[in-house]
């Protein structure tokens, strides 16, 4: 279950590669130095886009943060309730969740996608791959940095939304933010981009989010952990895949893509809407 996205990704992106591309470079060993070059390339590359940031980008950050800032407000109604819903959840979709936004398994899984690309010298299948692992490693990097640095505590610690203690080396401190929300949803967002269909991108992104919401429903994460780490994920992937798009001659944002996420609130509920 944990890789029926990544392999419906690969047996899509192989049905349609009957004409195979022409590769940038001719031979394996040549396409995996290369490869491995643009994903280092490529972290360093999303790492430095806050430098270039112009006020469009800069408003974008200021309404996730505020965003985030909102959600956090209710964290302690909205986890509750989601936490008291949990037993009604089947038992293997909350094991899906675990399991499939542990590191381990994401690396597993993404570096398969790369190196099926590599071995049917399929350049889209590697860039796919290349998309993957480079957004997974930067996004990663990244909340383990900010897990430290903000030192919130966990639900399940009992201390209260609002008891942050920086630098303190207890996984119970290391709740914001969610990184199993961050590695599964940047999976399935890169995933989506292979695609057109609008219900199959929402289908995808659905399944992306069951690791986020399930780190809620364990009391791991509180809900405001896991907004923020889903707008890390789409901006790192964002990024990236712009960014590759000088290095591979497959690319899947020809045509100029906006994606907005806004939150909407009503009686008793609180909702995330993301638009594509």
């Amino acid at each position: 279950m944990k890789y029926i996205l990544l392999i419906i990704l690969s047996i899509s992106l192989y049905s349609n590669a009957q004409v195979k591309p022409v590769d940038t470079v001719d031979t394996r060993w040549k396409m995996f130095t290369y490869d491995m070059g643009t994903i280092f390339k490529s972290v360093g590359h999303s790492y430095s886009r806050p430098f270039h940031w112009k006020g469009k980008q800069w408003t974008d950050f200021g309404m996730v943060v505020g965003g985030t800032g909102f959600v956090y407000l209710f964290d302690d109604n909205t986890s509750q309730f989601i936490r008291n819903n949990r037993e009604g959840v089947p038992q293997w979709i909350r094991d899906y969740g675990e399991t499939y936004g542990n590191p381990e398994n994401n690396y597993l899984a993404t570096s398969g996608v790369y190196f099926t690309g590599l071995i049917l010298k399929n350049e889209k299948l590697r860039r796919t791959g290349v998309l993957l692992v480079a957004s997974a490693t930067s996004a990663g990097l990244l909340q383990q940095v900010l897990k430290s640095a903000v030192g919130r505590a966990r639900p399940l610690a009992r201390l209260g939304k609002d008891t942050f203690d920086p630098f303190n080396s207890s996984r119970n401190f290391h709740s914001f933010p969610s990184g199993h929300a961050i590695l599964a949803f940047t999976n399935a967002y890169a995933i989506a981009k292979q695609f057109k269909n609008p219900w199959l991108k929402a289908g995808i992104y659905t399944v992306g989010a069951i690791p986020g919401i399930s780190r809620v429903w364990d009391g791991q994460h509180w809900l405001s952990d896991m907004v923020f780490a889903f707008a890390i994920s789409i901006a790192t992937v964002e990024s990236i895949d712009r960014y590759l798009d000088s290095k591979y001659d497959q690319k899947y944002n020809d045509q100029d893509k906006k994606v907005s996420w806004n939150l909407t609130f009503g009686p008793g509920q609180v909702g995330l809407n993301l638009r594509f």
